[in-house]
């Protein structure tokens, strides 16, 4: 089995920012399950938590299901990665990340599958000084919701792929 889960904040004042990627892929890949084969037996959750809460709900999933970690997928947003851009990786959170050190610190690593989505884009809107954590509760711009919602649609077709060719 394989559980798929996409970070972010829930309520509708959040649904556009830059953190809430994770639950935008969930959207997009829950309109490609058909092509999952039934036999992959693919579970696709959006956290229920808060993006710094994010562990204790993943905790919950992965022992309620009795998963191994290489079987899980985390959908998150990445500062270190440039809008338009994304990583399918084994371990390696990123540095400054709320949500998957509060994922690290409930199952006591990061060697499970990270989706990574790329949302740096502050040096092309001169936002260069802007926080990390302020930048992320930004919503996107109409031109950044076109990069990225192609790069969503390309990421999720790799990992439906992916998916569909495992056990």
């Amino acid at each position: 089995m394989k559980l798929v889960i996409g970070l972010g904040n829930p309520g509708s004042k959040y649904a556009n920012t830059r953190h809430n990627v994770g639950y935008l892929f969930i959207d997009q890949i829950s309109k490609s399950k058909n092509q999952i084969p039934n036999n992959s037996k693919t579970l696709i959750f959006k956290s229920q938590n808060f993006m710094n809460e994010s562990g204790v709900f993943v905790k919950k999933l992965v022992d309620q299901y009795k998963l191994g970690l290489s079987d899980l997928y985390i959908i998150h947003d990445d500062l270190d990665i440039k809008l338009g851009e994304y990583k399918i990786q084994l371990g390696h959170s990123p540095k400054d990340h709320n949500g998957l050190k509060s994922i690290d610190d409930a199952l006591e690593t990061d060697e499970y599958w990270h989706v990574k989505i790329g949302i740096e884009n502050r040096i092309m809107n001169n936002e260069s000084r802007i926080k990390g954590e302020d930048y992320v509760l930004q919503e996107f711009t109409k031109e950044e919701k076109e990069i990225l919602y192609s790069t969503i649609k390309v990421a999720c077709k790799k990992l439906v792929t992916s998916l569909a060719n495992t056990k």
